[in-house]
């Protein structure tokens, strides 16, 4: 289903993103499914650096898999900027991966945000500011997608 198709599908009405979440968009987009990722989190020099605007509490997104199937739609509930360094055991619980714990979250942000500010020029240091993102379930299709989830 193509993120169009589920928009009009889900009856809900205004703008929308569609997006898949970096690293393991098939992993993660389940975990969404599941209601056990609530919140990610993206790079500020990226978001600037590709011209992505700043999501904010209201937004719409249409959530993709790997082969750019749409899955779900979230709304974002709370947008707010932290250094990775500062990233809390609550945001990274949320973000629901691994053991849901802070230093499970630590190795694998510092590895994939590693490589994704790498791949910019950049480099990546504790300090390097985030755009965390919390949000809710605002629809799941009737038939779901059929993909690696």
């Amino acid at each position: 289903m193509t993120p169009e198709e589920l928009w009009n599908e889900s009856g809900l009405t205004g703008d929308y993103e569609a997006w898949a979440f970096g690293g393991a968009p098939d992993k993660l987009a389940k975990l969404v499914l599941s209601g056990t990722k609530t919140a990610t989190c993206s790079s500020l020099s990226l978001m600037s650096l590709e011209g992505e605007p700043m999501p904010r509490p209201g937004d719409y997104s249409v959530i993709l898999d790997a082969a750019g199937n749409a899955v779900c739609v979230i709304r974002t509930t709370r947008v707010y900027v932290e250094t990775f360094e500062r990233v809390t055991a609550e945001h990274a619980f949320k973000e629901g991966e691994g053991d849901r714990s802070l230093d499970y979250w630590r190795r694998v942000h510092m590895e994939f945000f590693t490589e994704e500010l790498g791949i910019a020029g950049l480099a990546f240091d504790e300090g390097c500011e985030l755009v965390c993102e919390e949000f809710e379930l605002a629809y799941v299709p009737a038939s779901p997608v059929p993909c690696r989830l």
